[in-house]
């Protein structure tokens, strides 16, 4: 085993040090630079699809539609299908994951990689839901009903104005890439909690779970989706927060307990208490 691990060491660092050269090459930016915008392009495509997928708003096929199977196997697909969104998006995210990334591929590419992967197993999941039209609620008062299309739209906002609150071209891989383009060096990151970030440390995620849950008609395929992502949200947020705590220290620690998780007023208890 020792000489595939040093074979493999050799091959990491010499593979790394070719892409270094490469990407330091103007072709190899713009290349960078076009690569990142396709992906930012599928990131938004993927985004408003889903958003009318959710709602069933002005698409070819939102979760409500398909051929209908027996319910244990629509149940088994589409629980399938959020695990698969789950474990990519958590894993790829990991430390560990993008050291092992950035031996295969130029790091300021990274990021889009991570989105465009996360963009193509949300399309699958579109592709592959299987609808379950049970109706779990239909809200038909007009008040109610206005309320309830709202909220699912206020979400939405919410989530969107998140990401520009702390840096929308960054975290979706486009800055990087201009970054990269331009010979900038990156800044580090720093800690800040403007807005929505003084009510709740990931108002992103709120955001998704208001939009996710307020809709005038329930049906079990949609209630499927909603609780399998509610779980995924607050998994996904947990190891997030270890990431955190690991960038920012006590600065970090101190704001989990001044501040909820994704709900407002869920601080996170000190340890001894």
């Amino acid at each position: 085993m020792d000489w595939l691990t040093c074979g493999f060491a050799v091959y990491s660092s010499c593979g790394k040090g070719m892409l270094m050269q490469l990407d330091n090459t103007r072709t190899a930016r713009v290349i960078g630079l076009v690569y990142s915008t396709c992906c930012y392009l599928a990131f938004l495509f993927t985004c408003l699809y889903l958003i009318g997928f959710v709602g069933s708003v002005a698409v070819p096929k939102n979760i409500n539609d398909g051929p209908l199977l027996a319910w244990p196997a629509a149940v088994l697909i589409n629980c399938a299908l959020i695990l698969l969104f789950g474990v990519q998006h958590t894993a790829m995210a990991r430390k560990g994951f993008k050291q092992w990334l950035a031996a295969v591929i130029p790091t300021s590419v990274e990021r889009s990689t991570y989105v465009l992967l996360s963009s193509l197993v949300l399309m699958l999941m579109f592709w592959l839901w299987q609808p379950m039209p049970l109706t779990v609620w239909k809200v038909e008062t007009t008040w109610a009903k206005t309320l309830l299309i709202g909220l699912f739209w206020l979400g939405w906002g919410i989530a969107l104005l998140a990401t520009f609150l702390i840096d929308h071209f960054e975290l979706f891989g486009l800055k990087q890439a201009i970054d990269r383009w331009r010979k900038t060096t990156p800044q580090a990151p720093v800690f800040r909690t403007p807005l929505f970030y003084r009510i709740v440390r990931h108002p992103l995620y709120l955001g998704f779970l208001i939009a996710f849950w307020a809709t005038p008609y329930m049906t079990a395929g949609h209630l499927l989706f909603a609780t399998g992502m509610t779980v995924y949200l607050f998994i996904g947020a947990c190891f997030e927060e270890k990431d955190l705590v690991a960038l920012f220290g006590e600065r970090y620690r101190r704001y989990q307990q001044e501040v909820g998780m994704i709900l407002p007023g869920s601080k996170t208890r000190k340890k001894g208490r």
